[in-house]
């Protein structure tokens, strides 16, 4: 499981545990060499969630029957497959009554239904075919992994389509078999019912956000003589003065990116853009000195590192190398850090459906320039009591543009923003989270413990 995944998923076990004390909760997991008390300590120490009692795990030997690496061609319907190999070893090693899928594995829930006569519920994070997909591929464009030799044949174009229109219908009819449906966002709401077609039973739980741990962080405005709080703050979080200090001072504005280095999350994008706005200052003095991009984001693997790699040959080649900055699996400390002393938290992925990183970065104070699209624009960076929380772009020069338009403003116009976007984020708490999603499940809930 992937990291907000392993949060979503204890953060359910959290919920019921607390809810309903007489039902007995088993996680599935396909996690080898390690104890339940181990993957519970994980918890703890990375999400800070500790259970309020114990729960059973039940191994599973057949993980790599849903990773995309097994299957080079024909991916979606060889990991689907394959999750209906995972799904019916989990039901031969334990029957459940209720079984919730948090993963994704939309295949495994006929298997539970049908073969298992358990009730079923989902909490899908992200469609696992959408409409998008298809007017890409239809569109033959190489954005989603479109192969150049299908992208530029209409034939093979055209074969994709009809694949993915299948496939789509399969990915309905088993989804369908759900008694509850809750997904994170609108924009997921909106792919999950036009394929699912289950209104009555599908509704939005924003996913938890750790907000919490950013609100001990003061707002001030920025260029205020007394930065006390700052300051203390800086000292607290392992920096002096000099580091977690004042947003705005004789060192200027630090633009931040916060997102595993992955294609899609589109740091290319930030560089361009980036360049673009130091370009607009021209020869004024000190102009390019005082603005800074730092990149934090996790590396999982080698490519990731090369793709950093290539990420850092771009800066070189556009010359802007001196004042990006790039730090990688940084701790969560450090993290906050950066997020709180930076003027602009940058976030670049077309159709992110939701967008936790956005979410953090409000919560710490930081002005959201966040992409025109999926969660973003749907959900998070809205109107808060028609208060402005952020911004939204789209291109290269809209970001330039918004970056300019947020430096721009006073140190009093931008502490406005900050305070409504932090207002506006205790939607996504983990107390929220807790209310919607028991309510969602309450009558399913309330069958198992009559």
């Amino acid at each position: 499981m992937a990291g907000h995944e392993h949060h979503h998923h204890f953060s359910l076990c959290f919920c019921d545990l607390m809810r309903y004390p007489g039902v007995s909760f088993v996680v599935y997991t396909g996690d080898q060499g390690v104890t339940g008390e181990q993957i519970l300590a994980g918890a703890r120490q990375r999400f800070n969630i500790t259970l309020p009692r114990p729960v059973s795990f039940v191994f599973l030997r057949r993980r790599s029957a849903v990773e995309a690496t097994s299957y080079p061609h024909f991916t979606l319907l060889g990991q689907s497959a394959g999750s209906m190999f995972l799904g019916w070893e989990a039901l031969t090693a334990f029957v459940p009554d209720l079984y919730v899928d948090s993963m994704g594995y939309a295949f495994t829930l006929p298997i539970f239904r049908y073969l298992g006569g358990c009730k079923v519920a989902s909490y899908v994070h992200y469609p696992t075919v959408s409409t998008d997909m298809l007017s890409v591929v239809r569109d033959r464009n190489p954005r989603f992994n479109n192969a150049d030799f299908i992208s530029r044949n209409p034939l093979l174009s055209t074969m994709k389509v009809v694949y993915y229109c299948c496939f789509a219908l399969l990915y309905g009819l088993a989804g369908s078999c759900s008694d509850v449906v809750m997904v994170n966002s609108t924009w997921t709401l909106g792919h999950i019912l036009a394929l699912w077609r289950s209104p009555s039973r599908t509704s939005i739980v924003y996913p938890p956000c750790d907000v919490r741990a950013f609100l001990d962080v003061p707002l001030e405005e920025e260029d205020e003589d007394d930065v006390e709080g700052w300051e203390e703050l800086g000292q607290e979080l392992g920096g002096g003065e000099e580091e977690g200090g004042r947003r705005e001072d004789k060192k200027g504005h630090t633009i931040v990116s916060v997102g595993q280095f992955r294609p899609e999350k589109d740091h290319q994008l930030q560089i361009r853009a980036f360049r673009k706005l130091l370009d607009g200052k021209g020869e004024e003095p000190a102009g390019r000195e005082s603005l800074r991009l730092v990149l934090v984001g996790g590396c999982r693997n080698q490519e990731d590192e090369e793709r950093v790699q290539s990420l850092r040959g771009l800066c070189q080649e556009l010359g802007v190398a001196d004042r990006v900055q790039f730090k990688l699996n940084v701790p969560f400390e450090e993290l906050k850090r950066e997020l709180v002393s930076a003027t602009i938290g940058l976030h670049t992925m077309w159709n992110e459906h939701f967008g936790i990183g956005v979410v953090e970065c409000m919560a710490a104070g930081t002005i959201v320039l966040a992409h025109k699209s999926g969660g973003p624009k749907l959900d998070i960076v809205v109107p808060y009591d028609d208060r402005q929380t952020g911004f939204l772009a789209d291109s290269e020069d809209s970001y330039a543009a918004a970056m300019e338009t947020i430096l721009a403003l006073s140190p009093a116009a931008r502490l406005e923003i900050r305070r409504a976007a932090r207002q506006s984020v205790s939607r996504f708490s983990d107390q929220e989270f807790e209310v919607c999603f028991l309510a969602a499940m309450e009558s399913l809930m309330s069958q198992l413990t009559l």
